[in-house]
């Protein structure tokens, strides 16, 4: 089988965050004996629009790049075409690469993962026909699937983005520490950290708009350093206001990290309240405080809550899992396809 996978973000080098979790995944199926092409921003002229603040951030920062928009399309779906002319299916992921996958005359599946369904919502027109014609579907949560179901998606299946469960974990440091990682922006809920954590030991890995209001962010840090962060901390905390899945939340109890979460979207799948980490509803600064100060004062209830969320990521959010299910979701793109007697090949 060769897959053309579509993307607008996707790793430029080894140490390149953009679209790390979609070079992961590509890894992981190329491992399973797939053959697969990826067209990103580096395989065609993109006019600055990609990277950077990511498409959306970057026309809200400069809104004349939009300007440069059709041409932008015209060069991805020139590459597109060229990518799938022996391709048996494509992996369009997002809704704008979705748009293109749908131009090129093949068995698509689209990815969605949480900012293009909000676009959606304002540009239902642009968006119900990419989902409708979809082979399938592809949401990273429950909630992004629940989303592209009312905007017009048929098959949808629910499948996250994987993460690696390391085999051993440490000790967090003493005394334990309450660690952020991500976007400094509203949505992140980070605000409502700084106030809720006042006088405790947090650390933010992140940069963002909200930068200069969070003195003590570390800024970016690369993947490998932040891993170590994981390690040291003994709670990872995810306000979110809304989240289309969480790769942080994964990440951290995969490392056996109790997180408080904000109580929304893909968070809502990993985290079980009172299990695996403690739900707070967004904007409650009292509860999230409330939330830190109870695990930061019991070791005991930090080394379960961990444990368990460990076990939960390893079962459900791995990537043995996570690839099996996107292998079966290929098979039955296809199936679909082959029935509604849209050509492969």
């Amino acid at each position: 089988m060769k897959v053309a996978v579509l993307t607008t973000s996707y790793p430029r080098d080894a140490g390149d965050a953009a679209g790390r979790f979609i070079a992961d995944a590509v890894e992981r199926v190329r491992a399973r004996g797939v053959e697969v092409e990826v067209v990103s921003p580096s395989s065609f002229e993109h006019h600055g629009i990609a990277y950077g603040s990511g498409v959306i951030g970057n026309l809200r920062q400069r809104p004349l790049l939009a300007l440069y928009l059709p041409s932008m399309q015209r060069n991805f779906r020139r590459a597109a075409r060229e990518a799938a002319r022996d391709a048996d299916l494509v992996h369009a992921h997002w809704l704008p690469s979705g748009g293109v996958a749908m131009s090129l005359g093949k068995p698509y599946v689209v990815q969605v993962w949480g900012t293009d369904l909000e676009l959606a919502r304002r540009l239902p027109l642009l968006a119900k026909p990419i989902l409708k014609r979809a082979a399938l579907v592809i949401a990273a949560s429950n909630a992004l699937a629940e989303e592209a179901a009312r905007l017009g998606a048929r098959e949808i299946h629910v499948i996250p983005s994987g993460v690696d469960v390391p085999e051993h974990v440490g000790e967090p440091v003493e005394p334990p520490e309450v660690l952020y990682a991500g976007r400094l922006s509203r949505e992140k809920g980070i605000l409502d950290l700084v106030a809720a954590a006042e006088g405790l030991p947090l650390v933010v890995a992140g940069d963002g708009p909200l930068r200069a209001q969070v003195p003590m962010a570390l800024g970016m840090v690369p993947h490998p350093e932040l891993l170590g962060l994981y390690e040291r901390a003994a709670v990872v905390a995810c306000p979110s206001y809304r989240e289309g899945f969480g790769v942080v939340c994964a990440e951290a109890m995969a490392h056996g990290r109790p997180v408080v979460a904000g109580a929304v979207g893909g968070l809502l799948d990993l985290v079980v309240d009172g299990e695996t980490g403690l739900l707070v509803e967004p904007g409650d600064v009292a509860g999230l405080r409330a939330a830190l100060e109870r695990l930061l004062g019991d070791a005991e209830l930090r080394r379960r809550l961990g444990a368990a969320g460990r076990e939960r990521i390893r079962r459900h959010f791995s990537w043995g899992p996570v690839t099996d299910a996107t292998l079966a979701a290929y098979a039955a793109a296809l199936r679909t396809s082959a029935k509604a007697g849209v050509r492969s090949a």
